[in-house]
């Protein structure tokens, strides 16, 4: 049913409450995983355009996919990683296309209004332009 799964990880707590959660669907229905960050910092948004180097935030996101990527398959899952660059929902879905996957795995913080306003709603985005379904988990801050 869910050959590939996109996992989309924000480098922060909220991953924490993602990943038990696709690591368990990935082992019952035998997913490979794909960890997609979108780094969508100045440097990251202008990188093909100015020709610019990685820069720090994106050398750190590369360095956490692979962090990630390495405890999964050493629980013996299949994982790749991928560093996308530019607005997070519009490469989110992007990715999702051109690497074939059957579903979309990502955290919602639960803003309401004001807080959608302020921090922008990556999901409803995503949720209007995909036509790939959607796995949404609730983020714990502990």
């Amino acid at each position: 049913m869910y050959r590939k799964i996109l996992v989309a990880l924000e480098n922060g707590p909220a991953d924490e409450s993602l990943v038990p959660h696709v690591t368990e669907l990935a082992k019952q229905l035998h997913s490979q995983l794909l960890l997609v960050h979108v780094a969508d910092g100045w440097a990251a948004r202008h990188y093909d355009q100015f020709k610019l180097a990685d820069s720090e935030e994106m050398i750190a996101d590369r360095a956490y996919l692979e962090q990630v990527a390495s405890r999964l398959r050493e629980s013996g899952l299949q994982v790749e990683t991928k560093l996308v660059l530019g607005n997070p929902p519009d490469e989110i879905v992007k990715t999702s296309e051109t690497e074939h996957c059957d579903l979309i795995a990502m955290t919602t913080h639960g803003h309401r209004l004001l807080g959608d306003l302020i921090h922008g709603s990556t999901i409803s985005l995503v949720r209007h332009k995909s036509l790939v379904p959607l796995l949404v988990v609730h983020a714990v801050h502990r």
